[in-house]
């Protein structure tokens, strides 16, 4: 436990300092670079991450989960869906204050962990909630839901798209292959009352790589198995 501790400590961002990094979050930055700190001191120790991620928070974790927020409403209620350790939805919370960020997450250390970021991030707006996504079917209401590296989409839908208002948004942070995924899961998709989806290609600082995200709208809330 030890040597992963140090191995976190030695472990060098090359975007650590990046002077960039204050102006693109803006007035999120407190909480964000306070979140990136408690990744790097506990991440590791409670397995919230593997020790190699230490270096590449930044680019690979934190504005990757940034990227997606500019497709998220600024008010109303999100739901983060498999929170894990945080990523996307306290990046999200911190640049959507307005809106309600509801961490859903089914394993206990984790959802412990994310209140104790919530209270020492002081992020109001956050509300950790542990379960799955079929638990809190028919209970619990967003007009947005988010998600990265949960599940293939077809699935995702199947757990998302029962808890969308008619016109919320599943948006899902993917990889290189969205657009195969979008495709095999249409008939999925189109049975729980979503749209068509749209594979979106978004930046966050130049020289970052892109993140892929496919959202979806729910145009039709009937139940349908």
């Amino acid at each position: 436990m030890v040597e992963a501790n140090d191995a976190t400590e030695v472990a060098s961002d090359p975007l650590d300092g990046d002077p960039r990094l204050p102006t693109y979050f803006g007035s999120a930055w407190p909480a964000v670079t306070g979140f990136h700190e408690l990744l790097v001191s506990d991440g590791v120790l409670r397995g919230l991450i593997g020790p190699r991620e230490v270096s590449r928070l930044w680019e690979r974790h934190l504005l990757n989960s940034a990227a997606v927020v500019p497709f998220l409403p600024a008010t109303g209620r999100i739901v983060d869906l498999g929170s894990g350790a945080g990523l996307p939805g306290v990046v999200v919370a911190a640049m959507r204050p307005d809106a309600e960020v509801v961490l859903l997450e089914p394993m206990e250390r984790r959802t412990d962990w994310l209140s104790e970021v919530a209270e020492r991030l002081e992020l109001a707006n956050v509300v950790v909630r542990r379960g799955r996504a079929q638990d809190v079917h028919g209970d619990l209401v967003a007009d947005a839901v988010t998600s990265r590296a949960v599940a293939s989409l077809d699935k995702l839908y199947r757990w998302s798209l029962p808890l969308l208002s008619r016109g919320g948004v599943l948006v899902a942070m993917k990889g290189e292959k969205a657009q195969d995924e979008v495709d095999a899961a249409a008939a999925v998709g189109a049975r729980l009352g979503a749209g068509p989806a749209e594979v979106l290609v978004a930046e966050s600082l130049p020289g970052v790589d892109v993140t892929r995200i496919v959202r979806a709208v729910r145009e039709d809330v009937r139940r349908v198995r």
